[in-house]
Formats: C-alpha cells, structure tokens, sequence
C-alpha cells in the first residue's frame, strides 16, 4: 500500500511528536501544514519534509492530500474541520472535539450532508487496553458493575500556553477530564445523574470532581486535575465478583482483573505504551475503504461525551470569555 498522504492543521509540541512517530511507521506521509505562525509552520515543514502554507484552505486542498488531522488549541477545532468538511476531505480531530456540544453536532450534521469521514482523535479508544477493558465488562467477568474510580492527576498547567489561557479554552476539562469522562461514557452510556464541582480560577478550571450514575446502578466517581498529582492516574472498577484496575488507563498498555486473591489475569499490550500510530493507521484504512466515520470511534459517542461536558461545565459555573 502506498503511503497515506496527511496535512496537518497545527504544528504544536503535538504534533511534532504524532509526526515523528507515523512518518517512522514508513505507512504515512505529511504532505502539507498550515499555522497561524507562518515561521514556526516552515520549521515543521523542514523537520517532516511537507509543505508550509500560509493559508490553511491552500494546505487542505494541497495535491496527493487524503486526510486533514486538525490538532489546533481547542477554540480553533469547529473552523478547521468545518472548512476541511466543507472542501470535501476527510478529517481526523484532536479532542475535545470542540468547545461546546451544539458545534460538534453541527460538525456531525455537515459531515453527514458532504458525505465525508470525520473522527475524533480519542486515541485511548483505537488501542486495545481500553477495549479490553470494556469486553470483560461486557462479558460480565466481574459480574454486574457496582462502583467505579477514575483519577488524572498531573501538574501540567504549563504543559503548552494553551493549558491556562482562558481565551483558548484552556484548564482541566477540556484538556484531561474528557478523558474519565469519555472512559465512564464508554463503559456505561449516558448517566442519568451528574454532580460536579470544580475550582475555577484566572478563567479556567484547575481541578474537577465529578460523580455520576448510571442505569444500572452503577456509581462513578472521578477527579482530574492540572495543578497537583492527588490520586495520580488511575482506575479501579469494582463489581459483584471481581475487579479491575489499570494505571495511566487513557493510554497505558496494562490492565488487570482481579476475581479472587487466587485467580486474576493481566492483559499486556505491545510497544512503549505511548502510541499514536494504531489511531492513524486505523483512520487512513477506514477513509481508503470509504467510510463516514469511525468503527472504533462512532460519531453518536463524541457528540453523548460533549453534552456531558456541557452539563459540568455549567455545574462548576466555567464560563469562557471571547475565544480567539
């Protein structure tokens, strides 16, 4: 197969490290990029030997083009995918998928008018750790869920500018919480209750605490934050007849079910754990084979998972300022 043609929408500290590790694959090629700062878009044109463009509908309609990755800060998300859609290309988009859940349906709504592929870049959910995850829950291993612990904790508000700027819809929801969210939301569905509370301060959210209900009873509880390390990363869920637990689950390559002090396994995935490259492999067959949207990541979740991060959002009263 030939090598999948990308343009790339951003050249942040991302997607410098997303480029590095699809183009060593030798399965994908960056052939266009496109950001506001035209030198920094020249210097990851020379590092990855793709085109700079100064105009991002030139880099979207560049030759040899099959999909556009748009890894933009957040505000900026609805008005690259919307003019990639509009141009008839495919799009591959970092989360959260936009800012506000009325954009990423109206996202959803013109990709189903154009008839054109579009996915969220929710990278726990194209490897197999967290799939693993949800087939044993599926199963039934650990006999009806009753509780589940999600923690993200990590210092990283001066991770990128991005993180704190208010302006660019900056803090801990957008950035980290999407993340337990998207897991619980996975496992279970939509909640049918949500409680949250969050510390709110320079305009973005520096931690939140979210307990939710579900269906069937269960009781989810989580905190993600971008100013201290409490809880780490971790996640236990626990049912009738059995656990299970995984460190760094939004992108670890380990899990464990526990059903007894005697009897438990361990699924071990493959590679350093950090891996970007199933989630563009994946996409760029799903678009060759000429799909809408993704087997492994369904349209109908990244719109669910935006609502929910609606209601926290106005449950913590976050409220953004103007974007840029």
């Amino acid at each position: 197969m030939s090598k999948f043609k990308w343009c790339f929408i951003g050249t942040g500290k991302l997607a410098n490290h997303i480029a590095e590790e699809i183009l060593a694959s030798g399965r994908h090629e960056i052939v266009s990029c496109y950001t506001r700062n035209p030198d920094n878009g020249r210097a990851f044109a020379d590092k990855f030997g793709c085109t700079a463009y100064e105009d991002a509908g030139d880099a979207i309609n560049a030759e040899g083009v099959e999909g556009v990755y748009v890894v933009t800060p957040h505000n900026a998300h609805k008005r690259f995918v919307k003019l990639a859609l509009e141009m008839g290309k495919p799009v591959l988009c970092e989360k959260p998928f936009t800012v506000e859940a009325k954009d990423t349906d109206e996202l959803i709504a013109l990709s189903k008018e154009k008839n054109v592929y579009l996915c969220e870049a929710m990278w726990t959910w194209f490897a197999k750790p967290a799939n693993t995850v949800k087939e044993w829950i599926d199963e039934g291993r650990i006999g009806a869920v009753r509780s589940a612990r999600f923690t993200y904790c990590i210092n990283s508000i001066n991770y990128a500018p991005r993180v704190a700027d208010p302006r660019r819809a900056g803090g801990a929801l957008l950035d980290i919480t999407v993340y337990p969210i998207t897991y619980a939301y996975r496992l279970f569905g939509n909640p049918v209750k949500i409680e949250s509370r969050g510390l709110i301060k320079d305009g973005i959210d520096l931690w939140d605490e979210i307990e939710m209900e579900f269906s069937k009873g269960e009781k989810v509880r989580m905190r993600a934050s971008i100013v201290d390390y409490k809880g780490m990363e971790r996640m236990v869920i626990k049912g009738e007849k059995g656990r299970i637990s995984a460190p760094f689950y939004h992108f670890g390559q380990r899990a464990k079910l526990k059903k007894s002090l005697f009897f438990g396994e361990t699924f071990k995935g493959t590679g350093s754990g950090i891996g970007y490259l199933p989630e563009f492999d994946t996409v760029s067959s799903e678009i060759r084979e000429g799909l809408k949207e993704s087997r492994m990541v369904p349209l109908k979740a990244t719109s669910d998972v935006m609502h929910i991060i609606d209601t926290v959002r106005e449950q913590i009263g976050l409220e953004y300022p103007d974007l840029e």
